[in-house]
């Protein structure tokens, strides 16, 4: 039995659940969320939601805890959201941006400019002395981890000086550079 799926989902206060032909919509103060979910029976009961599953199959044994998880992740985002921060570790490398659109500077010829989707929110925080900051903020976890790891791959951090685009607080692997 899946200690994930088994352990019940407790809606806060303010968060409205309902779960009509085999979507979940989740409604909060910061949003709306849907997360369709197939081969597991879910109940929303006393402000408690429960995944059961109708059989012993593997892949059903997976889904059992994937759909706990996602659901929970759902109700996490429209009462406090997701907060990712990207670190540009470099020199020369900057960060701004204009509403939804990032424009970073990093290393290439020209800047890379992108347009971010409306749930998310982003913010630059360039400190002299500091290494840019970009912090991307949204409900939906799925979709803002997405977003960060697009931005991670336009540069991402090299082994020997540390350069690049990271997480903030993310350890790197570092290799000794060539010895004389």
């Amino acid at each position: 039995m899946s200690r994930i799926g088994k352990s019940p989902v407790t809606i806060p206060e303010g968060v409205t659940v309902e779960h009509k032909d085999g979507v979940v919509t989740v409604k909060g103060k910061l949003g709306e969320l849907k997360q369709e979910i197939k081969d597991i029976d879910v109940k929303i009961e006393d402000n408690v939601i429960t995944f059961e599953r109708s059989s012993e199959k593997s892949d059903q044994k997976a889904k059992h805890g994937l759909y706990r998880a996602l659901v929970n992740n759902m109700i996490e985002g429209v009462t406090n959201g997701y907060t990712k921060e990207l670190e540009l570790v470099g020199v020369g490398y900057r960060a701004s941006n204009q509403g939804n659109k990032l424009d970073l500077a990093v290393g290439y010829s020209h800047n890379i400019v992108i347009d971010l989707a409306p749930e998310v929110k982003v913010e630059t925080v360039s400190e002299k002395g500091k290494n840019p900051i970009v912090k991307l903020t949204s409900h939906d976890k799925q979709l803002v981890g997405q977003v960060a790891a697009k931005i991670r791959s336009f540069r991402a951090p090299e082994p020997y000086k540390g350069k690049g685009i990271k997480f903030v607080g993310e350890q790197l692997r570092r290799k000794a550079g060539k010895s004389a």
